[in-house]
């Protein structure tokens, strides 16, 4: 199967427009035209509709394949120029927005660094294609356990920090005063679905049997600011790490009790890292 193609095909699926696609790719569109059709010829298979521009269920089920297999190829890529070429000065550092600690923040060298906050799922990727030198990824486990990570590529992780995880709430919410909670007992309240920019409902649905945390509101940024001002304003809680939640003007942050879970953050890269980027991943103890 031709990589070429396969990217073609996954850009036309995505913009559901032929000409879209090759405007994006700089391919006229009759050469849009011709890639769909050899890939569907090498498949046997039809794989778009073309009024309107859609998947066919055969074109669906390669879409699961086809981002994975063009992220490794692009992976593979980044890895052997990573091997040729000459170490930079500066840091390009890709994050999501709560992965960023203050102990990592610390951390940074004080000069020539690139911080690039992602949405969650994009920072594994960053670090396996090498847009950028070190990623950080964060979420929810148990207390020394490592993060689940998507298999895009061979990356290197370790722990950086672990914090507890703190419930925010209005100051007038009933549980507002409460030493701690426990998030089954928080399935059915309103919450606000921040994939990118808190620790994401889909996480708690699992601790708690696939069940519950439906959201009220969802924001789609990676402003941590933001998600701390809708909860204030009544229009969902939101569960972040502790520092994360510090001190915000009309809510209160409240431990999580049980189960017993932390904040991970892990540093990520792909190969060994060289200049700026093995300072900083040495300082973060990530034996660079």
């Amino acid at each position: 199967m031709d990589p070429h193609l396969l990217r073609t095909f996954v850009t036309v699926a995505r913009l559901a427009s032929f000409s879209e696609a090759a405007r994006t790719l700089g391919y006229t569109q009759s050469a849009v035209s011709q890639h769909i059709a050899a890939l569907e010829q090498d498949l046997g298979a039809p794989l778009l509709t073309r009024r309107p521009v859609a998947p066919t269920p055969a074109g669906d089920r390669l879409l699961e394949h086809a981002g994975p297999l063009l992220l490794r190829l692009d992976a593979a890529r980044a890895d052997v120029t990573r091997i040729v070429a000459a170490p930079d000065q500066g840091l390009t550092l890709a994050a999501t927005a709560t992965a960023l600690a203050p102990a990592v923040v610390a951390a940074l060298p004080p000069a020539g660094v690139t911080v690039r906050v992602l949405p969650r799922d994009e920072v594994p990727a960053a670090a396996a294609t090498g847009s950028a030198d070190l990623a950080l990824a964060d979420g929810l486990a148990a207390p020394s356990d490592p993060l689940r990570l998507p298999d895009v590529a061979p990356l290197t992780a370790y722990g950086v920090a672990e914090e507890p995880v703190c419930v925010l709430l209005p100051a007038a919410h009933p549980l507002a005063r409460r030493p701690g909670l426990r998030l089954a007992d928080l399935a059915d309240a309103r919450w606000l679905d921040a994939p990118d920019a808190g620790l994401p409902l889909t996480r708690l649905r699992a601790v708690n049997g696939g069940h519950g945390f439906r959201p009220a509101l969802r924001y789609e940024g990676t402003d941590v600011r933001t998600l701390t001002a809708l909860a204030a304003a009544g229009h969902g809680l939101t569960l972040l790490p502790r520092t994360a939640a510090g001190t915000v003007p009309g809510a209160v942050a409240v431990p999580v009790t049980a189960p017993r879970l932390v904040h991970r953050v892990e540093l990520l890269y792909a190969g060994p890292p060289r200049g700026a980027a093995a300072t900083f991943a040495n300082a973060l103890g990530g034996r660079a």
